[in-house]
């Protein structure tokens, strides 16, 4: 007769229920950073797959582009 009772939640106090919203908070900025990641790597590799019968990458200006490259992974990675 008690399973008639269940609704499917649980009473907590507010201490309990601020840790559960941080966890999700927490959760949900890394999720969201991980596909910032995901989204800025992506087009990289796919440019990198052009033309593989090719033996060598034309890539002017290459320091200063990947070290762009590695400061917007930088805050991406920072949660800015």
């Amino acid at each position: 007769m008690s399973d008639m009772c269940d609704f499917g939640f649980t009473a907590v106090n507010e201490d309990e229920l601020e840790a559960v919203q941080k966890v999700s908070a927490t959760a949900t900025s890394s999720e969201d950073r991980l596909n910032k990641l995901y989204n800025a790597i992506t087009p990289l590799l796919n440019n990198l797959k052009q033309n593989p019968e090719k033996d060598y990458i034309l890539w002017p200006n290459r320091l200063a582009k990947v070290e762009e490259f590695e400061t917007h992974l930088q805050k991406i990675y920072e949660g800015q």
